[in-house]
């Protein structure tokens, strides 16, 4: 796919711009690695932080260390590290706005300025003690640009996001349509949608349903491997891909 050209002053361009002149020599914004088990055992310019995460695949407990001390640092010690967390941050919000506006250029700087928007909701408000920190912040990010497209002639989402080490793997269509349109078909049961929503894209842990349930975790992993398998299945055959056409023919709650 060719890549969308952007203008030079898109919400996100103007971001990098500002990220350049913050971390620029001779006095560039460094972060503290050191306390971040996974991570160089030194000081670096955010610039090389980013950099790192580019090319060097880390596991997520590292990459959600490295967000909750970044997180803390907008939240704490104002407007100069929100830029530096934005711009660690922006080749993946670069891509994700990319892939949203794929096929909608009109819509391209409404997308960039919406995904960065959702990144700066989720920079003040997101619970640092939640697991995957780093997804649950590009899923925010994502929604946010995903609504523009949503909001106005297509509910479908650009397929197959992936940014590598950067961001998560999106699937194809938005992760909600998907389930719902698989529970709607019958592929799989409305509690079983529920299931892979909650513990993959929420923030409920699969042992605090199995102990409300009176079941054990692996019973239920193994019952949302099962339900994943067929809607994976689905996705392969092409199954889900028109399920659902208009959110205004159909059901006026799929496009929230």
């Amino acid at each position: 796919m060719k890549p969308r050209t952007r203008t030079p002053d898109t919400a996100l361009t103007v971001a990098e711009t500002a990220f350049d002149l913050l971390t620029c020599e001779p006095a560039p914004l460094v972060f503290d690695a050191r306390p971040v088990p996974g991570l160089p055992d030194a000081t670096m310019p955010l610039p090389d932080l980013r950099t790192l995460l580019l090319y060097e695949r880390h596991d997520n407990d590292t990459v959600d260390a490295l967000w909750r001390q970044l997180v803390q640092h907008a939240r704490d010690w104002g407007p100069a590290w929100v830029v530096g967390a934005i711009g660690v941050a922006l080749p993946a919000l670069t891509h994700l706005a990319a892939r949203i506006s794929a096929g909608y250029p009109r819509h391209a700087e409404d997308v960039d300025s919406e995904v960065l928007a959702g990144f700066l909701e989720a920079l003040r408000t997101i619970d640092l003690a939640t697991p995957r920190l780093w997804l649950r912040m590009c899923w925010t990010a994502w929604r946010a640009g995903a609504a523009v497209i949503s909001g106005g002639e297509e509910d479908e989402l650009p397929p197959d996001c992936s940014t590598g080490s950067r961001s998560p793997r999106m699937p194809y269509g938005h992760p909600d349509l998907l389930l719902r349109r698989a529970a709607a078909s019958g592929l799989i049961t409305a509690e079983a949608a529920e299931l892979i929503g909650a513990t993959r894209f929420g923030d409920t842990l699969i042992e605090q349903l199995a102990a409300e349930q009176g079941i054990t975790p692996g019973a239920l992993r193994m019952r949302r491997r099962r339900a994943e398998r067929i809607v994976a299945a689905a996705i392969t055959r092409g199954d889900l891909s028109s399920a659902v056409r208009s959110p205004a023919a159909s059901d006026p709650s799929i496009a929230a």
